[in-house]
């Protein structure tokens, strides 16, 4: 690609970013930077860019005994540092093991308070429907689309569902590591099949979900589990965080995380019902090549049906995963800002980062919440 001829300076550049509207979005470390290039500037500014698989670190309480956690979190700082518009933002229930009917749910609650203590920290809300997301992005606020991942919460009540859904949550992913103790889902890929694949009380959730405007995730369920939903929802479904086995062919993968990849025919069926593959960061050891594995997904899904989905910590609080801003050693600032770089490098448009970066994911959650407030 033909490299840009000028190096704006300072006011050229905060210029051409507030006339696309969208200078709020922009953090302080990066208006300050001489070297961010116009062209990735205005594709962030004009992007509602979207992590679909993004997570806040909770210590849950298991007891009397267990400290609050902390919502004290910069969560509005950090997505802006980023670049990102949003994040489809988790918290998995099923990190500590649990036996006993009842804890899950427990965990459940407790998330849904703590994101809430957070986002009123952060003066932020969650963006609810494509409506919300619109107007938060216009106004340069940072928002969440509350997800979880893994539904163990359930214990076979569908009431429940909708309960998590008059607090917020437009998402949900099926599965994760452990399953339901009273109504199991699906096949996951930590453990051998034992379902077939989809339950019928899963195929039920997603009934529930599509009735209610819950996107569906599809990410840590086996290609069979995916497969069947597929033809169960009437609306189109993410698998926000994976990669491609054929990449992974070429490099050292842990044998746990091999559930996590699927093959060019599953990516190609997510596609044709219309939704969309976030591509995740353990198949790259780089920021090159983290974008090398979004080509070869679009070669796989097509450029209308891949999104990015980091599985990361977008706030850096002690956690084992990556924090977002500083996944890779040459990324080299903020997330989105850093991969739109890059994959201009790459050959990209500014067009097709754009649909990779958030417009992809939009349109599948605008289908996904159509009708609903």
């Amino acid at each position: 690609m033909e490299r840009h001829q000028s190096n704006p300076s300072r006011r050229q550049f905060l210029t051409a970013v507030a006339g696309t509207g969208g200078a709020m979005l922009l953090g302080s470390d990066q208006l300050r930077s001489a070297d961010v290039d116009p062209r990735v500037a205005q594709i962030v500014s004009k992007t509602i860019a979207v992590d679909m698989h993004n997570h806040l670190l909770i210590p849950y309480v298991k007891d009397a005994g267990d400290p609050k956690p902390n919502p004290d979190l910069d969560l509005a700082g950090a997505i802006r540092r980023s670049g990102l518009s949003a994040l489809f933002e988790t918290l998995n229930l099923d990190g500590l093991k649990n036996d006993e009917v009842g804890v899950y749910y427990k965990y459940h609650l407790q998330a849904l308070a703590f994101e809430d203590e957070v986002l009123a920290r952060n003066h932020m809300r969650r963006a609810l429907n494509m409506k919300d997301l619109q107007t938060l992005h216009d106004q340069g606020q940072p928002t969440i689309i509350q997800t979880r991942e893994g539904a163990q919460f359930v214990e076979g009540h569908l009431d429940r569902i909708e309960e998590a859904y008059k607090r917020g949550l437009r998402g949900l992913q099926l599965v994760h590591t452990r399953d339901d103790l009273v109504s199991p889902m699906g096949d996951i890929y930590t453990a051998p099949p034992k379902f077939g694949g989809l339950t019928p009380f899963g195929a039920q959730v997603i009934k529930e979900c599509n009735r209610l405007g819950i996107l569906i995730d599809l990410g840590h369920g086996t290609v069979e589990m995916g497969t069947q939903a597929l033809k169960v929802s009437t609306k189109p479904m993410v698998v926000s965080h994976g990669g491609l086995s054929s990449v992974a062919d070429r490099k050292q993968v842990s044998a746990g995380m091999h559930g996590l990849l699927f093959g060019k025919e599953y990516a190609r069926a997510v596609a044709d019902a219309g939704g969309v593959v976030g591509v995740w960061f353990r198949l790259s050891d780089t920021l090159k090549e983290y974008v090398g594995a979004i080509k070869e997904m679009v070669d796989a899904a097509g450029i209308d049906h891949v999104g990015l989905g980091t599985d990361s910590d977008i706030v850096d609080a002690g956690g084992s995963l990556p924090h977002t801003n500083a996944i890779w050693p040459d990324q080299g600032g903020g997330f989105f800002y850093a991969v739109a770089g890059e994959m201009l490098k790459q050959g990209f448009t500014p067009d097709e980062v754009g649909k990779i970066g958030g417009g992809n994911f939009c349109r599948v959650f605008a289908k996904a919440t159509d009708g609903h407030a």
